[in-house]
């Protein structure tokens, strides 16, 4: 007796990944996720190569890549001619920018940590805070 493959639908793989249904619709509209088969009511039925996938996905969302890195590192998967330095050097490339937005974040919390300390938060209607915001640096 053959087995038949694991056919999920698409809340079926929403609920095993955790990604939201419209989501798993956009990365198929996006290309990153390959359209499914479809049954003759033309519901979507997923396999468990496209659970994978979407797994992929959604975990490399959660470390902060965007689609086009992704795009670049299923790329080099879909390929299969890929060596681990180059997938390191995209990662490596992705760390920088995590490091630039961490040293924005940090210049944003002293921005306002600043003008926050000049607000007495009082019940008059002038705010330096307002102020700042107003003013052009």
């Amino acid at each position: 007796m053959s087995e038949r493959k694991q056919d999920f639908s698409i809340g079926a793989m929403s609920k095993r990944t955790g990604c939201n249904i419209e989501t798993i619709r956009y990365y198929e509209k996006s290309g990153l996720l390959p359209a499914p088969s479809r049954t003759d009511g033309g519901h979507r039925l997923y396999g468990e190569d496209q659970l994978k996938r979407l797994v992929f996905i959604r975990r490399s969302r959660e470390l902060g890549f965007g689609l086009n890195e992704i795009r670049a590192l299923l790329g080099l998967v879909d390929g299969g001619n890929y060596t681990c330095g180059e997938v390191k050097a995209l990662t490596l490339d992705h760390l920088q920018n995590v490091r630039e937005k961490i040293e924005d974040l940090r210049r944003l919390e002293k921005t306002l940590a600043g003008i926050s300390s000049r607000c007495e938060g009082g019940t008059v209607p002038e705010c330096p805070v307002i102020e700042a915001l107003y003013s052009l640096g």
